[in-house]
């Protein structure tokens, strides 16, 4: 058989691929533009993608295709309509981020909630060389033990950062972005007293019609002022140009954001006016990214080659 990874690079150039070799010829593109998909899977058994847009344009002449696979949980870049006409099946892949996911989180809230940047800057800078006194702690920070920590979203992710906060004494609330959710070790609240009860604020949920723009300007409005919000899960939920303002105008403390509506990041953004880090966290979609998750997701996507052929 013939397998094309249509967008290596999205998995990294760190991960041993070389089990795949043992299926068939395969052929790896660093990344594929729209126009070069279909010459490179015209004759492809099996194809190997993150973002590539899949439907009859791109493979519509692949006449050996037999089976398409996405190397993320997300696949709204399938057209499952067209796929299914003609036969062709298709994989993805979830759970496998779960504790790089959750240990993103954590890492965002601290670097935010300890004013991190500043205290390393402070001593970076030599500003604590011969400092008159052996602490200095200008930017006041709390404990989270006794702090309340909501959740947008308490599936495998969710559920994870919800043990873990538990673990260091935060109280968790969540909200159910289905109305359907409901998980009895935690308080499942609605969305109006989730966002005014909420010291720490996490979104793990999907992109759909219930979550695009939820957290608006109405949202942040409810939300406290000292209130730390973390985006980990779709861009789209969040309306940026309000949470610029949110930040501005000091209506919670401070964000932390691994997704945006567009990635790589837009200039058109508004969120890259503010330069202050202790106000503003942006990491590129770097959350599901551990050497230990991506190994993982390309081990699962082998084995589910495998096992396609071997059916």
């Amino acid at each position: 058989m013939k397998i094309v990874f249509l967008d290596a690079k999205t998995i990294g150039d760190d991960i041993d691929l070389s089990e795949f070799d043992t299926l068939g010829e395969v052929v790896k593109y660093d990344f594929s533009a729209p126009e070069e998909v279909p010459a490179r899977v015209v004759d492809a058994d099996v194809i190997v993608l993150n973002k590539v847009e899949i439907g009859e344009a791109s493979v519509g002449k692949a006449k050996n295709l037999k089976l398409v696979c996405v190397t993320a949980t997300g696949t709204n870049n399938l057209d499952k309509e067209y796929l299914e006409s003609r036969g062709i099946a298709w994989r993805n892949v979830a759970g496998y981020s779960t504790e790089s996911v959750a240990q993103h989180t954590f890492a965002m809230l601290f670097y935010l909630y300890e004013k991190l940047r500043y205290y390393d800057d402070y001593v970076k800078e030599e500003r604590y060389v011969e400092d008159r006194m052996f602490t200095h702690f200008e930017k006041r920070f709390c404990q989270i033990s006794g702090k309340t920590w909501g959740i947008i979203g308490l599936g495998n992710i969710g559920r994870r950062v919800a043990d873990i906060a538990k673990a260091f004494g935060c109280r968790i609330i969540y909200y159910s972005t289905s109305g359907k959710h409901d998980d009895p070790a935690y308080e499942r609240v609605g969305f109006s007293e989730l966002l005014k009860r909420s010291d720490i604020l996490s979104v793990h949920a999907p992109l759909n019609e219930n979550t695009k723009g939820l957290m608006n300007g109405a949202a942040f409005e409810q939300m406290k002022r000292e209130a730390v919000f973390l985006n980990v899960g779709r861009g789209p939920i969040v309306v940026e140009e309000d949470l610029l303002v949110a930040l501005e105008e000091h209506k919670i403390a401070a964000a932390g954001l691994d997704v945006l509506s567009a990635e790589p990041m837009s200039r058109e953004n508004p969120l890259i006016r503010i330069k202050d880090s202790g106000r503003l966290l942006i990491t590129p979609h770097i959350g599901w990214a551990s050497v230990e998750a991506r190994t993982s997701l390309m081990r699962i996507i082998c084995g589910q080659i495998r096992e396609f052929f071997a059916n």
